[in-house]
């Protein structure tokens, strides 16, 4: 049996843009993934990651090309780690290829309008609600300077990081 899968629904995008009106910048940091072994998602879960976080952020680009004011601002939310760890690899497919749209749809960009990207790392605060060590993490504070220089600056196609700490991963 051979099954055909429905794409994301885009209606909640549009419903959002045309409520919001013309925009100057767009950030999305709404789509997010957990670690998942390999072997253990089905195939319908490992499409719902895949649609939550690269094909919902990449319909939002998409979608919101006429509602960005010219020379506006779109930045997307990544999310690589410096190492892989185990459960990772659904996770760095997805932010791998944002990075990698970012980078070619940047040039494809209407009237002015710049495409970026934010891969935040770890971030203090969730790593402390988690109980894990925070002192790899970024303080969201800082993590927020990473996003507005990408809305503000002159960047078109980049991925920034965020200031990164010693590497070291996360302990329970």
């Amino acid at each position: 049996m051979v099954r055909t899968r429905r794409p994301a629904d885009t209606s909640s995008i549009d419903a959002l843009l045309e409520a919001a009106g013309p925009l100057d910048a767009i950030v999305c940091c709404a789509a997010s993934g957990a670690t998942t072994p390999l072997s253990a998602p089905s195939d319908d879960e490992f499409w719902t990651g895949l649609d939550g976080k690269l094909i919902g952020q990449v319909n939002l680009v998409r979608r919101s090309l006429t509602h960005v004011r010219d020379g506006g601002s779109l930045t997307l939310t990544s999310g690589r780690f410096t190492e892989p760890v185990p459960g990772s690899s659904l996770g760095h497919l997805v932010n791998a290829g944002l990075d990698a749209f970012v980078h070619a749809a940047a040039a494809e960009m209407p009237r002015g309008v710049r495409l970026n990207a934010v891969s935040p790392g770890w971030v203090r605060e969730t790593l402390t609600t988690l109980g894990m060590d925070p002192a790899p993490g970024t303080p969201v504070a800082d993590l927020a300077r990473v996003y507005v220089n990408a809305v503000e600056g002159g960047a078109n196609g980049s991925t920034f990081t965020a200031p990164t700490t010693p590497s070291q991963q996360p302990s329970r």
